[in-house]
């Protein structure tokens, strides 16, 4: 059994098992990563009649995403995994929102301060660019133009059921997983001065 943690927009939370989700739960806000997660995750375990100790393995949402949001999501994912002794399984969260669909598609979240990450996908959850940064305007619109007829997917939460599922395929198939570090495509706002 998977638990998946993504909190790279909103925050998502669902125990998957044989290819399938047992449970979800989310909170769209996109500020209130710490103080959901908790009642998240006790709602997805209750739900789904599971225990922690009946958790396999711990998929984490890797981004792109905001600092903040992403931090809480991998660091709780982290923790559990270890109070378990489960493995951490790091996915792409662009993947989950790729995944299931059977045509190329255009993945887009929104990056704060008027950008936007995006990851051009094929199916099966195949990446084939991204993710990347665009301004909101006329740099997305350039992205969309090299991709004439490719659906564009912009999802408010990206949802930890799909994450799981993902990571599930990828482990049985072979596939490789995503990044070990968060993606978060920009430089931090603040940085440690060397003395």
């Amino acid at each position: 059994m998977l638990l998946a943690i993504d909190t790279s927009a909103g925050s998502s939370v669902a125990l998957v098992a044989d290819e399938r989700v047992l449970a979800q739960a989310d909170e769209s806000g996109t500020r209130r990563h710490a103080e959901a997660i908790g009642p998240l995750l006790r709602t997805v375990l209750r739900e789904a009649g599971a225990a922690p100790r009946d958790v396999t393995g711990v998929v984490a949402g890797m981004g792109p995403g905001p600092f903040t949001g992403l931090r809480v999501g991998i660091a709780a994912a982290r923790a559990f995994a270890f109070g378990v002794g489960a493995p951490v399984h790091p996915v792409v969260s662009h993947d989950a929102i790729a995944y299931g669909h059977a045509e190329r598609v255009l993945v887009v979240t929104d990056a704060r301060r008027r950008e936007v990450a995006w990851s051009l996908y094929d199916p099966d959850v195949t990446r084939l660019a991204g993710p990347e940064l665009a301004d909101r305007g006329a740099g997305f619109d350039a992205v969309v133009a090299r991709h004439p007829g490719v659906p564009v997917l912009d999802p408010p939460t990206v949802s930890a059921g799909s994450l799981g599922l993902v990571a599930a395929m990828l482990l049985a198939t072979g596939r490789p997983l995503g990044p070990d570090q968060p993606l978060y495509l920009r430089a931090p706002d603040v940085t440690v001065k060397a003395s």
